[in-house]
């Protein structure tokens, strides 16, 4: 009897300790959807998020994209406090982002603040995929707005990082008007001689790519991104023509003109960093 029991106690601790590793692991492991193979998810992010199996570039969260573009240290958050607004009363909106905050721990589509970039200082602008796909509502436009402000008060150059599903439906037309805030705002940007890098990654789309992402001095984007207005079909059903094979990707752009460069995630802080201080000289 008590040999009986010694045992059920060992199989007992044993499923525990396999339950234990088995959670562990949970959450350690990503599957890359281009290439298939399943990368160990530090390994993908020592890497800077790009498979080191085929090169696939994986979306970034705002806070990793900072870590990897700002000095350490030195980021300093501007607009924090300017907060999502629901201007139509959208049913369940201000309730659905305030879910996404608590998911996320994030509070918008795009985080700006002032920084170094290899002790070059600028005003940095990153948008999030992980917050309603990016999405561009008042919020949004409006810290972009004061990112590019910010720049032309303290005579900085600016950077951002645009991802987007383009423009957020649950503000309507207040959402649609960023489009032309932000790029009025670049115009003053402009005005001032101040260098403005864009930097398109995946997927840069709809109102985004319309207005402020597209406006840069230099156009940055990664390998493989999916950059365009509407989508394909869309398109295709308007202009009744068929379109060329993956013709709204980076590499597409750039053998057309609409880009100036595509950086593999490794090389663009020093490509950044380069382009600013070469600004500076010039100027």
């Amino acid at each position: 009897m008590v040999i009986d029991k010694i045992k059920k106690i060992n199989k007992q601790e044993a499923k525990v300790k396999n339950k234990k590793a088995a959670d562990m692991m949970i959450g350690k492991w990503v599957k890359c959807d281009a290439c298939k193979e399943i990368i160990y998810k530090e390994e993908l992010h020592q890497n800077f998020s790009v498979c080191p199996n085929c090169g696939k570039h994986f979306r970034l969260s705002s806070r990793r994209r900072i870590m990897q573009i700002a000095d350490e240290g030195t980021f300093q958050e501007i607009g924090k406090d300017i907060l999502t607004q629901d201007p139509l009363n959208f049913d369940g909106y201000l309730k659905k982002v305030e879910m996404l905050k608590e998911k996320t721990k994030i509070d918008e589509a795009v985080k700006c603040g002032i920084c170094e970039i290899e002790g070059q200082k600028a005003v940095l602008g990153v948008m999030d995929a992980n917050f309603l796909m990016g999405s561009m509502g008042s919020c949004v436009g409006e810290r972009i707005t004061l990112a590019i402000e910010t720049a032309i008060k303290h005579k900085l150059p600016l950077v951002l990082f645009c991802v987007s599903g383009g423009a957020r439906m649950q503000e309507g037309m207040v959402s649609l008007m960023q489009m032309a805030k932000t790029s009025s705002a670049i115009a003053k940007l402009n005005e001032a001689k101040l260098l403005y890098i864009s930097v398109l990654t995946d997927p840069t789309t709809g109102g985004v790519t319309a207005s402020f992402a597209s406006l840069g001095d230099i156009i940055l984007a990664e390998p493989r991104a999916l950059i365009g207005f509407a989508g394909p079909r869309v398109i295709e059903q308007t202009i009744k023509q068929k379109l060329p094979e993956g013709f709204q990707s980076s590499e597409f752009l750039l053998e057309h003109g609409f880009i100036d460069k595509i950086v593999e995630r490794k090389d663009m802080k020093h490509t950044i960093a380069k382009l600013i201080m070469y600004h500076e000289k010039a100027s």
